[in-house]
């Protein structure tokens, strides 16, 4: 009725078909009982529309290079897509307020008080470990450095075993120094605890034969992803781990071993390692933000361990290691005594030194590592015959 006397005062009341058609009208108002689903009309459009114009910043990117390197565009076009699926599935927002912010941090706070185990990230899958970290978190970039030998590689993949088979987690481990074959000859090995001598040569004992089986059919649906391209740059890194995360859903757990084995963008001059270590550094802690999942890299460490009495590592150790102490969350070193010294007191025990912790204390963590088996474990598990 408004709308008509409205319409009525402006002297076109009849030429719009009088109040016989507004009232026809009513019967074609969209109901509230759709609302949602019209809100979710509203939105695909939205999306559609963010494609359609990341594609033609996408097209305008490749037939004007501007001097960049083709992995880099390439990264920044996969970077533009991702996102947008991203938000298919939640709406991002810049600026947060502190009355959301507080909101979120009492549900969290609440979700740790209700939790038994103290464990708010990724568990590793020790104990010990775990209740210093409170798991690998999110976000976080963990660096693990240790001299050559130390298992640096085998802790890492003990990690991702926990996380892919207890977990239930989809974990990619990036292997750049091993190949694909060997690391699962490895996998197969630490799960089915068998002498990796004994599976490289297939001279398995016969007790070792049904622990084999079982390793292998534990592994058969487990959701662990071995890329083994050598001399990757962080772009082609970064494309791979989001193709990895849209087929299989949200990471537990990335895997690089190891950082110094990485290349960098072909733009960039390779002879300032320094420099290059830092853009790689920094690649894979954006890439940890971005996927929302703990990125482990591991690190070479400098000679000068060696020439220490105390041949425990220190974070000046870490090779080229301004960038790396900045970016990393969480800096461990390995260090095992019976390496050195053929008499050690403690033969068969691993400290994992916590240099830095961003969030939480830094110490030391001993665990048992199985050599044969190439298998660390938490030292009350790890004690008598494997």
């Amino acid at each position: 009725i408004t709308v008509y006397e409205q319409l009525q005062g402006l002297g076109k009341a009849e030429e719009v078909g009088g109040l016989a058609y507004l009232n026809s009208l009513a019967q074609y108002v969209p109901s509230a009982s759709n609302i949602r689903r019209y809100a979710e009309i509203v939105r695909e459009r939205s999306i559609l529309r963010k494609l359609v114009s990341a594609s033609d910043e996408i097209a305008t990117a490749a037939f004007n290079t501007q001097g960049k390197a083709v992995d880099k565009i390439l990264d920044e076009a996969e970077q533009k897509i991702f996102h947008i699926g991203e938000e298919g599935s939640r709406m991002k927002q810049g600026f947060q307020g502190m009355d959301s912010l507080v909101v979120q941090l009492l549900d969290r706070v609440q979700e740790m008080a209700d939790n038994p185990n103290d464990i708010t990230g990724v568990p590793t899958g020790f104990h010990d470990l775990d209740r210093m970290t409170s798991g690998f978190q999110a976000g976080d970039m963990i660096v693990l450095a240790a001299r050559p030998s130390m298992g640096k590689t085998a802790l890492a993949i003990n990690i991702a075993e926990h996380v892919a088979l207890n977990e239930g987690l989809p974990v990619a481990v990036f292997s750049m120094e091993m190949g694909a074959s060997q690391l699962a000859v490895r996998i197969v090995g630490s799960i089915g605890r068998i002498d990796q001598t004994h599976l490289r040569t297939g001279k398995l004992t016969d007790e070792e034969w049904p622990r084999l089986t079982e390793a292998i059919e534990k592994l058969r649906n487990v959701s662990l992803h071995i890329d083994e391209t050598p001399g990757l740059t962080t772009s082609e890194l970064r494309a791979n781990a989001r193709r990895l995360s849209r087929q299989c859903g949200k990471l537990g757990l990335i895997v690089v071993d190891y950082l110094q084995l990485m290349s960098v963008s072909s733009s960039m001059n390779d002879e300032n390692r320094a420099t290059a270590v830092g853009e790689i550094s920094r690649g894979l802690k954006m890439l940890a933000k971005e996927l929302q999942c703990p990125v482990i890299a591991l690190s070479q460490l400098s000679r000068g361990v060696e020439s220490r009495t105390d041949k425990r590592p220190m974070m000046s150790d870490l090779r080229e290691s301004g960038a790396i102490e900045q970016d990393a969350d969480v800096i461990m070193f390995i260090y095992r005594d019976d390496y050195y010294n053929k008499d050690s007191k403690e033969p068969g025990v691993a400290e994992i030194i916590i240099s830095k912790q961003r969030n939480g204390p830094t110490g030391t963590v001993k665990l048992a590592f199985l050599k044969p088996i190439t298998k660390f474990e938490s030292l009350a598990s790890g004690s008598g015959d494997f």
